[in-house]
């Protein structure tokens, strides 16, 4: 039986999402919990898990869906409330949906939803801290919107591409790049058909840089097609970062739900 979750996560506290030798993972330790249900791991199963997406060190998730084969035969409250039961605070099973073997969490979403939220103000945030990104100086939205147009749509995204990034293609489709203020937060809300490691992270430093008045708007146009990394600015603070949603055909009936940072 294949079984597909909704997962919420505060990456803080974990090395990412891909499995490591330490285990301190936010794969390892689903995988735990998720082997504990099926069966005893001294005789029975190890649950290996698939994700739409991976996540680096301090990148939240809002709904990540993973996928998983068992033999074991539970009832799907066992994969959520049972599950929960075995995991540490930052992490939660939302929902549990069986689905065919042809579903994939990965090759089977055809979209990703980001949003980066960050405080804008002179001092650094205290209990927010490690839940959004922060920047000193007043940034002009204006500017930045403007900017953000340039990205929109299919390009060759190799400036905001990290070196150890393992995509076949930096060629991407980007469907939207919003951004808002609401007092001392910016939003950025970003969805694309796949996006490069650090993509969304460079983007928004980039577009910092705009903000703060270093560059004009029209320099990420030339940013995007210089399709040169050392073009662009540092990434940004991974801390602000949270995966959105996971989008599928509705064919597979997954029970998403609406999220919000």
């Amino acid at each position: 039986m294949r079984i597909a979750l909704g997962v919420e996560y505060d990456g803080s506290p974990f090395y990412g999402w891909q499995s490591q030798a330490d285990g301190q993972t936010v794969q390892d330790t689903l995988q735990y919990a998720l082997s504990k249900i099926a069966g005893d791991q001294s005789a029975g199963e190890q649950v290996s898990v698939i994700a739409a997406g991976r996540t680096d060190t301090g990148v939240h998730a809002l709904e990540q869906v993973i996928h998983f084969d068992t033999q074991a035969e539970r009832p799907l409250s066992a994969w959520v409330r049972g599950v929960n039961a075995l995991l540490p605070d930052s992490i939660a099973v939302r929902w549990a949906h069986p689905v065919p073997d042809e579903f994939h969490a990965r090759f089977s979403a055809h979209g990703r939803s980001y949003r980066y939220l960050l405080v804008n103000r002179a001092v650094r945030p205290a209990i927010q801290a490690g839940k959004v990104g922060w920047f000193h100086a007043r940034l002009d939205v204006t500017a930045m919107q403007i900017a953000a147009q340039c990205l929109l749509g299919e390009h060759d995204f190799s400036a905001f591409r990290a070196s150890q990034c393992q995509a076949k293609s930096p060629v991407k489709h980007l469907h939207q790049l919003d951004i808002r203020r609401q007092g001392e937060m910016l939003i950025f809300d970003v969805s694309a058909n796949a996006f490069l490691h650090h993509m969304v992270r460079n983007m928004v430093g980039c577009l910092v840089y705009v903000g703060k008045g270093k560059y004009p708007p029209a320099w990420l146009a030339e940013v995007l097609a210089g399709r040169e990394r050392s073009l662009a600015a540092p990434t940004f603070a991974p801390d602000g970062l949270y995966l959105r949603r996971i989008t599928y055909d509705a064919k597979w009936g997954l029970p998403q739900t609406r999220t919000e940072a």
